[in-house]
């Protein structure tokens, strides 16, 4: 072919294959890795996170209002807790519709925007697919209590009480506990049964041995996929089976803070039955393009159990690992067996990481000594975001924001709070609104907000720390910038170095072009420490830091001091 030609083929191609085959090459057959390997994903509690209308309550207009900031922040994916219609008993996740937006936070027109806006940005959206359970309000539910016979009655868990007589619902089918305390049965007058709810007792649980729940849920996958969302995170996963022979759960020592025994929830969770459902709900996402993505909350006991949620590759893409994120003290040993354990999982899968939810004290609370609570949010911004998998943060957890839990019964909005007040003062501690300014109300609202505002939001706040190069949100961008520019942190594998030090945690990440050293003191003592780099197969001959905090005193190619809590991020050359 004449160059003349080739040139005229070459413009009018319509393939990047045909374009590569006249220019006598090959075209790559790699398939490239999925958006989730290599995102960040951001959790929104969206009635704290931005109100537009100043009413108190976070909406989806607040949130697509700062879209630039997360961007700019540098999120790949926001997972939304549930926008659902809902009587607001569990703050969301008692939902009364599937596939409908609760007014207090918009409309259906609103929820297409923020996709639309989002995708502009390179932001995906994660809706929370609340499986285990509806509200007590959901047609479905209203319909199954209506009478034994009514077609929805299997649709849930019904059961005839022990020694029941016409005047007396008897005592619950057994001894199993709700997660919010107390006996997880309660007697419905209308049909004279039981219904079980592993959560509040507005919380019913579903019956998925029943395949018409299987199909319904089905059908809010595919609702929300057509909505243009680019998966799920599937709350409360464990909980979707329940022993069928109904036996008593045993008994552990002691009493919980609602005043109940201890109990194991051996018949209740992880029964085998919830693979089969995560399968099937794999299946009903990947008709879609994009890659979608599921998350789940799967609190499982230990990497084994975590390891089965991947199933053989066609079940969960990342499974949430709380026991990470449960480790709750600054213990190098125990950071190291457990990423050890992760990255080694029988599965192979992606590890997902966090620090912070909105079930559980903000991190700077639960890992700050209360002297270096900031360089300690760095030390664990770095252990976050240098590690292999996908992490996932915490609406404010970039701003150092903190715990508070109200000082009054009257001030509680949560009803474990009110349940088990005082030594329970349930959530609303750590889901209190973002501190976006030093304003009245942080900037979050020009209302009342609907939970209070802590006093140090005057000095954590995003206005403040954009105009402090060391404040801990210019950490948290330091890093997620680095994320994608470091092919080792990006792509590379992890190994472990230093593995008998106490107090030092110390990493490898490695790529095919790239070395990338992390070391965390987790001690409130300098520590000067020789970095093992040869057992990881790394040569080089010099230390090129990327991030310090503080910084960092170098003694030559792999030896290095770091102040109490420092953490070090650098590329070895």
């Amino acid at each position: 072919m004449k160059a003349t030609a080739v040139a005229a083929a070459l413009t009018a191609c319509v393939s990047i294959s045909l374009c590569l085959q006249i220019a006598g090459q090959q075209p790559s057959t790699a398939k490239p890795d999925p958006w989730w390997r290599h995102a960040v994903i951001y959790e929104i509690y969206p009635q704290s996170f931005r109100d537009s209308d100043g009413d108190g309550v976070g909406d989806l207009k607040g949130i697509t209002s700062r879209l630039d900031y997360l961007k700019d922040l540098g999120i790949d994916a926001i997972w939304i807790t549930p926008i659902y219609p809902s009587p607001g008993v569990d703050n969301g996740y008692d939902i009364a519709d599937y596939t409908a937006i609760d007014p207090k936070y918009g409309t259906m027109a609103d929820f297409e925007v923020l996709v639309t806006e989002a995708k502009k940005r390179g932001i995906r959206i994660l809706m929370d697919y609340v499986i285990n359970h509806t509200s007590d309000q959901h047609p479905w539910f209203r319909e199954s209590r209506s009478s034994r016979d009514n077609p929805k009655r299997d649709w849930y868990v019904w059961r005839d009480g022990k020694n029941e007589t016409s005047t007396s619902p008897g005592q619950p089918p057994n001894n199993w506990q709700s997660w919010f305390g107390h006996s997880a049965w309660q007697w419905d007058e209308t049909t004279r049964q039981y219904y079980y709810h592993y959560f509040y007792v507005q919380q019913p649980d579903l019956n998925w041995r029943n395949p018409e729940v299987h199909k319904a849920m089905d059908g809010v996958l595919d609702f929300w996929m057509q909505k243009g969302v680019a998966g799920f995170r599937i709350d409360a996963v464990s909980r979707l089976f329940e022993d069928p022979q109904m036996r008593d759960d045993p008994y552990l020592p002691g009493y919980n803070v609602y005043g109940d025994r201890n109990i194991k929830h051996l018949y209740t969770d992880d029964l085998p039955q919830v693979h089969v459902v995560l399968k099937e709900v794999r299946r009903v996402v990947d008709k879609y393009p994009g890659d979608p993505v599921l998350v789940t909350e799967a609190d499982e006991p230990n990497i084994e159990a975590l390891a089965r949620m991947y199933g053989d590759g066609d079940e969960v893409q990342l499974p949430m690992d709380f026991q990470i994120a449960d480790v709750n003290q600054l213990n190098a040993p125990k950071f190291r067996r457990l990423f050890n354990e992760v990255e080694n999982n029988s599965a192979h899968g992606q590890p997902e990481y966090f620090f912070s939810n909105h079930d559980q004290p903000r991190q700077r609370d639960r890992y700050g000594d209360g002297r270096h609570n900031d360089q300690i949010a760095r030390l664990m911004a770095v252990l976050e975001l240098t590690t292999r998998g996908t992490p996932q943060m915490y609406y404010g957890e970039e701003l150092g924001m903190r715990t508070t839990d109200p000082t009054r019964i009257e001030d509680v909005h949560d009803p474990i709070g009110r349940l088990g007040w005082p030594k329970e003062k349930g959530r609303d501690g750590e889901r209190t609104p973002m501190q976006w300014d030093g304003a009245s109300n942080a900037g979050f609202t020009t209302g009342t907000p609907w939970l209070k505002v802590p006093p140090s939001a005057r000095q954590y706040n995003v206005e403040a720390e954009a105009k402090d190069k060391d404040s801990i949100l210019n950490c948290y961008k330091h890093l997620l910038a680095l994320r994608k520019s470091e092919s080792a942190l990006r792509d590379g594998d992890q190994v472990s170095i230093n593995n008998d030090d106490s107090e030092v945690f110390a990493f490898v990440r490695k790529s095919s072009d790239e070395t990338v050293v992390v070391a965390l003191n987790m001690s409130a003592k300098a520590r000067s420490i020789q970095l093992d780099l040869k057992t990881a197969g790394v040569r080089g001959s010099q230390l090129v830091p990327l991030y310090s905090a503080p910084k960092f005193t170098a003694e030559g190619s792999d030896r290095v001091t770091l102040a109490p809590f420092g953490a070090l991020v650098a590329r070895f050359e």
